[in-house]
């Protein structure tokens, strides 16, 4: 008997057919939260996965700005730098890399370039040869240097062959062509980057710039990706340093202090020139100047400017300052008349000259030309001792330069409540105060510029990476004494030249007007007392109209104190700016005041 057709089959209960729908509710349910959460990842990222994904992927290098340049007065370079980069090869990159892609600048399409040609290329950029070259690359170290002090078109070249694991470190390489001339005012940079002394240090944040950056994306091979990611934030180079400083006339005035150094024995020496109707700083020279490109080589206490930042008693050269005030004050004048003894008393302190004499009848121009301290002492205790203190200080003893370079002195004076019985005295003399050499020459600036003084500038302008050049403006001016007695202490200070004892300043064709010094240099080693002398000479010219002060200083030459005399070389380095400044010829009658009391 044939079977039932719909017998055959078993029929679903409901239980089943629910279970069914239940299941595949719950896969459906699957699936649309992962292609949710797949969406989210991919499309919308909400967790920032991608973007840290390809931060992951994307390599900073950073681009060295290039440091500005100190020029001279002329544009003549002292300091430049130039930007260079180091080619490095992470080898274990390179090695294990058959071939890579580039980008074809023309196709605009990659190409596939084996390790073999990349080697070449790279080979061919340098000028290397190519066994050179694929050793570099070869091996194990994950740093290896290929190629130092390569210039900035050659490492874009180098950059755009792709090769793998290859990259460059930008180097700023500083450079000093000059070599030691105006090495301390120049100074040198530490780990070729910070600014250590001179200008370079106090003027490091104009010089250096902005570093720039390059951004480019790595892949997980550890190629770099052809057209991904590649920023670039250029550098912002350094401005340039323009100074007042001649290069001739500070290697010329290099060279004569040098050689008045070893002919003396002596410590140490300097010159300063300025140009008296700006403040401009034509010279600080220093013996055993550094040389910026190795300033080891000389010892750390000859690597700054001593002119600014060694202090010490100025002598007899502080006269001119007495004489300036009494005159001002109206307590005496050039002619006036002292009977001056071998030796002076006042106040129980008694007060001799360096050289023998007896009772003489001087004029105050007398006193000066012959830098005598019992005149000097008669003459200045007509100033109260406030008085005294009061027109040191309006000459700018006590007070800072400022004229941009580290470690400048202050010097030491004492409030006058704080002088001895002999140290009231002695400060119209130049004992018993110490000042800079450079402050020294401020006080006669103001001399020779008929009584008002400039501050001195060794920062002429700064100049922008545009070719912009801001100058910088000249620090206040003040009148320290009249017209008129400025006028007279130049005649007193060429008297001292013509008819005085400082006949060794001058100079043929040119009025001259100078002032000596000599003082005791303290001990070294700190200890009460002194060792040796300081010997000084400081003049302007030409006296018509005096344009530039030469001041010359030397440190405990050796041999005897009345044998030491620094007129030759003040003479040369002030004939040889006269000359290189084209300074015409005096026509004018020189100052004869007498000396003595007829």
């Amino acid at each position: 008997m044939a079977k039932n057709p719909g017998t055959s089959k078993k029929t679903k209960t409901p239980a089943a057919r629910k279970r069914l729908r239940v299941g595949l509710g719950i896969m459906l349910t699957l699936l649309l939260v992962v292609g949710g959460k797949l969406f989210m990842v991919q499309g919308l990222d909400m967790g920032g996965m991608a973007e840290a994904a390809l931060a992951s992927r994307l390599t900073p290098q950073v681009l060295p700005a290039e440091r500005g340049q100190i020029v001279d007065a002329n544009g003549t370079v002292l300091a430049s730098s130039v930007i260079r980069y180091n080619i490095v090869v992470d080898q274990t990159v390179n090695t294990s890399t058959e071939t890579f892609h580039r980008f074809n600048e023309k196709t605009e399409k990659l190409d596939e370039i084996t390790r073999d040609q990349g080697i070449s290329d790279l080979a061919g950029l340098l000028g290397a040869d190519e066994s050179t070259i694929r050793e570099s690359l070869t091996g194990d170290k994950q740093y290896f240097m290929v190629a130092k002090d390569v210039k900035p078109e050659l490492e874009d070249r180098i950059s755009k062959l792709y090769i793998p694991g290859l990259s460059a470190e930008g180097v700023s390489k500083r450079v000093y062509p000059n070599g030691s001339v105006a090495g301390g005012v120049v100074g040198f940079l530490k780990d070729g980057t910070n600014g250590q002394a001179g200008i370079e240090q106090t003027q490091d944040e104009i010089l250096r710039g902005v570093e720039g950056k390059r951004v480019f994306e790595i892949g997980a091979d550890g190629l770099r990706i052809p057209v991904a990611t590649d920023e670039l934030t250029p550098a912002v180079d350094g401005s340039d340093v323009k100074l007042t400083i001649n290069t001739d006339i500070q290697y010329f005035a290099q060279q004569a202090i040098q050689s008045q150094v070893n002919k003396m024995n002596a410590e140490w020496g300097s010159i300063i020139v300025i140009d008296t109707k700006t403040g401009n700083l034509i010279a600080l020279a220093d013996t055993n100047s550094p040389d910026p490109n190795d300033p080891g080589k000389v010892d750390a206490k000859d690597r700054g400017v001593r002119s600014v930042t060694a202090a010490y008693e100025p002598g007899s050269v502080q006269k001119m300052i007495t004489a300036a005030a009494v005159i001002e004050e109206g307590k005496s004048f050039p002619l006036d008349h002292f009977t001056t003894p071998a030796a002076y008393t006042i106040d129980g302190q008694t007060f001799t000259d360096a050289f023998e004499h007896g009772t003489e009848e001087r004029t105050l121009a007398g006193i000066l030309g012959w830098s005598m301290n019992t005149g000097t002492v008669m003459a200045g205790s007509r100033l109260t001792k406030e008085q005294r203190y009061d027109w040191l200080k309006k000459f700018g003893i006590g007070e800072q330069t400022d004229i941009g370079l580290p470690a400048e002195a202050t010097g030491i004076l004492a409030k006058p409540e704080q002088w001895d019985d002999r140290q009231q005295y002695t400060v119209l003399f130049g004992q018993g105060v110490s000042q800079s050499t450079l402050q020294t020459v401020r006080a006669f600036q103001s001399i020779a510029n008929d009584g008002v003084m400039l501050q001195p500038r060794l920062i002429d302008s700064y100049i922008t990476p545009e070719g912009e050049e801001q100058k910088v403006a000249a620090k206040d001016s003040r009148q320290v004494v009249s017209k008129e007695t400025a006028q007279q202490v130049r005649d007193i200070l060429e008297s001292a030249v013509t008819e005085g004892q400082i006949k060794d300043a001058a100079i043929d064709g040119y009025r001259v007007g100078a002032k000596t010094g000599t003082s005791q240099a303290p001990r070294e080693d700190g200890l009460p007392g002194f060792d040796g002398f300081t010997a000084s000479m400081v003049g302007m010219a030409p006296m018509d109209d005096p344009r530039f002060i030469v001041e010359v200083v030397l440190q405990r030459p050796k041999g005897n104190i009345y044998g030491v005399t620094n007129g030759p070389v003040f003479r040369s380095v002030m004939a040889q700016v006269l000359r290189t400044y084209n300074v015409a010829p005096s026509t004018g009658t020189p100052a004869r005041l007498p000396q003595f009391v007829k």
